[in-house]
């Protein structure tokens, strides 16, 4: 069995020679794999019954929009969805269970969301047929004796009642009026608001216009929407983006404690909050935007260990050739032995921005080091890179040197060039598209840009122009690399392609590299020190100088009052239970942020 797709964004037969016709061998000797049809507008169709995947249309394709993968038989009867002709195509359910908190991990363009609409009753499977209309008598009787039929009979019965937490919480935005109160006050059918309002702390956002929330405020308003209305199944995607560390903790404690004896299901790209929050997790793997398999599921510490090893012993599937590891570290791994060079020094820095203030200490940072930024929203990170690369002057305060050669991805980031990602990408550096380069092979192809390069930048989806802006970003010969918030829009694995590729180019150019994230593990896993923001946000602001990591992650961690554990098989870091025995002993110790291999 094979799956072939064709991205008809990127087919375009009135500006090639039809290789994929012309050179398909089953065509060639009078049979008929792929022809132009008019159910796509005169594109090609690959009919999969006939094709050979030999691979000769993929290579032949100047426009790359061929993807064709050969899959195991046995996964004929797994189909669940296809979205239309040589589209993509959805193999496999997780089965939702009472009282249990279920995660769902892969990266994305593997059917996260499709999965989410299934499961939520917005989207009938047509089980791989995408031209019929399968009713949900149909359905039923597909999943008859399996375990999840139960739940689509309640589903479909209309005995569940469903709450979806959409994904882009920008959208909402344009549908919201009123304050926040005004909002959860009507929609409050459970008599939690109060409860709501202290475990996500909205206190400040509380008498708040909804239409000039941040999309950190967008997004706890929408939490805390969905935990208000009163329901059978909660289905979150992707709650903890634009929230800070602190707020991710509170948002995961609200859903667990609240939504107890319910349905659950939540994505995330956040391993440390999905592990602090699911029970079960089920890995979606496969190729993006061409297929995605639904693993069985797995405790949530062993799931997310089979996805960093990127091995399913279930399956016996090996779904990443490499293995992604962290390294225990206290301190640094620049090579200490040697006499790194200073590459840049500010001294103590004030800033005022209306009624907010900022105060940094002094501190440096050595040729190669890579200083990771914390703190929560408001409290002044990104002014701080913005005096960085000269975006702003401090009141007082300086950085040294003045002139240096700087390549900065902002927080925010908009569709604002005239031109092809290929153009993007050649005005950043040729490296970046030479495919004999380390950085064309492990960034721009890892992260999917070079199948975009015909596109217009002002078309991307923000995942897509995040990656866009990343690359472009290191691939610029620089001294100075600032990256604020480069993991939002990307998945797991696209996080850590993108951290690797951080490492690499700022050992390799003896460049200075400042994160701003709030993904801890993209922290851990890369970052040589740490400044820790603290304060009151949106009033006042002050920073650390450089601390080690160790140090860095206890201070800011002892702020927030949660304490972290090692995991024992990979060495990332994990979320304590909040008041379990090695939250208890840790605090004691004073250690927030362990360094010792546990199994629990």
């Amino acid at each position: 069995m094979r799956v072939a797709v064709i991205n008809y964004d990127f087919c375009k037969p009135d500006k090639c020679n039809l290789e994929c016709i012309n050179f398909c061998p089953v065509d060639r000797s009078g049979g008929k794999a792929i022809e132009l049809s008019e159910i796509v507008k005169g594109k090609p169709v690959i009919y999969e019954e006939t094709c050979i995947g030999c691979g000769i249309c993929v290579k032949k394709c100047p426009y790359e929009a061929i993807s064709i993968v050969n899959l195991p038989d046995e996964l004929e009867g797994e189909v669940i969805h296809r979205y239309k002709v040589n589209g993509f195509k959805l193999f496999g359910l997780p089965t939702p269970k009472n009282n249990t908190i279920l995660g769902v991990l892969g990266k994305n363009g593997v059917g996260k969301t499709t999965v989410l609409k299934i499961l939520a009753g917005e989207i009938i499977p047509n089980f791989g047929d995408p031209n019929s209309k399968v009713g949900k008598d149909e359905v039923l009787k597909r999943f008859r004796g399996k375990e999840i039929y139960n739940y689509f009979k309640e589903l479909y019965s209309n005995e569940l009642k469903i709450v979806h937490k959409i994904q882009y919480v920008e959208y909402a935005s344009k549908f919201l009026k009123g304050t926040v109160n005004e909002i959860l006050t009507k929609i409050d059918e459970r008599g939690k608001k109060d409860e709501v309002k202290e475990l996500l702390n909205m206190t400040n956002l509380w008498n708040k216009d909804a239409n000039i929330l941040s999309g950190g405020g967008l997004q706890r308003l929408l939490v805390a929407a969905s935990l208000l209305r009163e329901a059978d199944v909660y289905i979150f995607d992707e709650p903890s983006s634009y929230l800070d560390v602190r707020e991710r903790m509170n948002m995961a404690k609200a859903i667990r404690e609240l939504l107890k004896n319910k349905y659950v299901i939540v994505v995330d790209h956040d391993l440390i909050v999905l592990d602090y929050l699911t029970d079960l997790i089920h890995i979606i793997y496969g190729e993006s935007s061409v297929y995605g398999r639904v693993s069985k599921s797995y405790a949530a510490r062993v799931g997310i260990n089979n996805f960093l090893k990127g091995y399913l012993p279930a399956e016996n599937m090996k779904i990443r050739p490499d293995e992604i590891k962290f390294m225990l570290k206290e301190v640094s791994d620049l090579d200490l032995s040697k006499d790194l060079k200073t590459k840049m020094k500010w001294t103590k820095i004030i800033k005022k921005l209306g009624d907010f203030q900022l105060v940094v200490d002094n501190g440096e940072a050595k040729e190669g080091e890579i200083i990771g930024i914390l703190g929560p929203n408001g409290i002044g990170k990104t002014t701080f890179a913005r005096i960085l690369v000269g975006e702003i002057t401090a009141d007082e305060g300086s950085v040294t040197p003045e002139k240096q050669i700087l390549s900065y991805k902002p927080q925010r980031i908009f569709p604002n060039y005239d031109g092809t990602v290929q153009q993007y990408l050649e005005n950043a550096s040729k490296d970046a598209l030479s495919t004999s380069s380390w950085f064309f092979e492990e960034v721009t192809k890892r992260l999917n840009l070079h199948r975009l390069l015909e596109s217009n930048v002002n078309d991307l989806s923000g995942g897509e122009l995040q990656k866009l802006y990343i690359a472009a970003t290191l691939a610029k010969e620089a001294d100075l690399y600032v990256l604020d918030e480069p993991s939002s829009y990307l998945d797991v694995e696209e996080r850590y392609i993108v951290a690797k590729a951080i490492k690499r180019v700022t050992r390799e150019r003896k460049a200075v590299t400042f994160i701003i994230d709030h993904d801890l593990s993209i922290h851990d896993y890369i970052a040589d020190r740490i400044i820790v923001f603290k304060g009151e946000p949106e009033k006042a602001g002050l920073a650390t100088s450089p601390v080690t990591l160790k140090t860095g992650m206890n201070e800011f961690l002892r702020e927030l009052e949660v304490t972290f554990r090692r995991d024992a098989e990979t060495g990332r870091p994990r979320v304590n239970k909040i008041g379990s025995y090695l939250d208890r002993v840790q605090k004691e110790r004073g250690d927030y942020y362990s360094m010792v291999l546990s199994t629990q």
